[in-house]
């Protein structure tokens, strides 16, 4: 049965879509509203990525600065030393790794500072070795010609500790200077914070030979990375006119990442009484 005319016009009218001239003035309307949405959006969301950027370059930072403070803290007296070469800076220093107090008088086994001497007795809880350490008894470090543990003149690799009877056995050797306090310390190994901008890495190297010149070369040797991205940095080693036996370690560094730059400064006080 034929549809009538009526039904049939009806029936076209609701078949019909968007014009072309209407798709586009939609799409036209939809970008006009989307940039306008973006130009309000984009500065919050900027804002958000360098809030997060400056707390994460931060925190980096600051880990680092912690981390070498603390290193720095178990320092061998008078063994902190600094240079630069260029525009990389470079902080050595000698870590200890146990520490006590030598037999002075009799009875018992004493340290002998008027001949060479091999074994001695420590008074207090036993002191131990570091596996796989250099392991050097240090008396009376001064770090200065004649009492300087980079030149050997007051180490001797420790060849045995008795936990039971507290005794150390040292290579046969004669220490020039006795110290006022009948302390010795137990040094593990050198240590080296190097912090170059021209990579931008921080990088700390340790368990290498100690040398009586500063190294600032480190093929082959154990290193870690502790930071990235830096920009600039600078270590500082000053000795307080007043009290001789205390000084202080500066560190400042600085990170840059993009358009955003962190600057951190920290001091260390570090105990020169040998």
């Amino acid at each position: 049965m034929p549809y009538p005319d009526a039904m049939r016009a009806a029936m076209t009218q609701r078949q019909r879509g968007f014009t072309l001239i209407e798709a586009i003035m939609v799409i036209t309307i939809t970008g006009i509203l989307a940039g306008v949405v973006a130009i309000f959006i984009r500065t919050p969301v900027q804002s958000y990525f360098d809030v997060e950027r400056r707390a994460e370059m931060t925190d980096t930072v600051d880990t680092a600065l912690r981390r070498i403070g603390r290193d720095v803290r178990l320092a061998l007296p008078n063994s902190v030393r600094v240079t630069k070469v260029g525009t990389v800076s470079y902080l050595e220093f000698l870590q200890t790794s146990d520490g006590g107090r030598y037999r002075a008088d009799g009875p018992g086994d004493i340290l002998d500072f008027t001949a060479t001497d091999t074994t001695f007795d420590v008074l207090g809880p036993p002191v131990a070795m570091v596996a796989g350490a250099q392991n050097l008894l240090v008396v009376y470090n001064l770090g200065i010609p004649g009492a300087d543990a980079y030149q050997g003149d007051n180490t001797s690799p420790i060849t045995a500790i008795d936990a039971a009877t507290h005794i150390v056995t040292i290579n046969a050797k004669q220490f020039p200077l006795s110290s006022p306090g009948n302390r010795f310390q137990i040094i593990s190994s050198p240590v080296t914070y190097a912090c170059d901008p021209g990579t931008g890495n921080l990088t700390r190297f340790w368990n290498y030979p100690i040398q009586g010149a500063q190294p600032t070369a480190f093929a082959g040797t154990p290193q870690a990375l502790l930071a990235t991205n830096v920009a600039g940095c600078t270590f500082t080693y000053d000795q307080l006119v007043i009290n001789q036996r205390t000084s202080v370690v500066s560190i400042w560094l600085q990170l840059s990442q993009g358009s955003e730059n962190v600057n951190l400064y920290h001091e260390v006080h570090v105990s020169n009484v040998p």
